[in-house]
């Protein structure tokens, strides 16, 4: 495991965060698998106070915008997001161990964040166009509707 990984925490910014499946295969190819993905998310948010700004379920791989959790370290928060999932599948190991994180602190990093969230299904060729991905905060983003993971955006303040 390198040593120099260096993750700036407690700074009150957002994270972009990336982390995939085993030997990124695609464990998470069915449905019913990213069903429960959004359903251990939106759990773990509530339990650990965090904000989801933005994600995308790939087949073999995870995209959060996030705040950092209130009740927790951000690892320990994300290491209960993978392990909701992991005792519900039969796939052994079902993560990689390491995740990647950015911190994001300006608007334009933010944007630029999103767009890559929501077009990755598209840019992988799994869609034509992002409002086609089921799992993804895109919809909200175009329509206010809260779906499986609540969404923390500007349609949360004007309701």
């Amino acid at each position: 495991m390198p040593n120099q990984l260096v993750r700036y925490q407690q700074t009150g910014d957002l994270h972009f965060i990336t982390f995939s499946c085993y030997h990124r295969r695609p464990y998470l190819k069915s449905p019913a698998t990213r069903d429960l993905f959004e359903r251990s998310l939106e759990s773990m948010r509530v339990r650990y106070h965090f904000n989801v700004v933005g994600y995308v379920i790939m087949p073999e791989h995870v995209h959060l915008l996030m705040s950092e959790p209130a009740a927790a370290m951000l690892a320990k928060a994300l290491q209960a997001v993978k392990l909701s999932v992991t005792v519900q599948r039969p796939e052994r190991p079902f993560w990689q161990v390491r995740y990647y994180d950015f911190n994001v602190f300006t608007d334009k990093k933010r944007i630029e964040k999103l767009r890559y969230i929501h077009r990755n299904p598209v840019t992988r060729g799994l869609v034509d166009r992002a409002e086609h991905w089921k799992w993804s905060s895109f919809h909200h983003w175009c329509t206010g509707q809260q779906g499986a993971v609540e969404i923390d955006s500007h349609w949360a303040t004007e309701i």
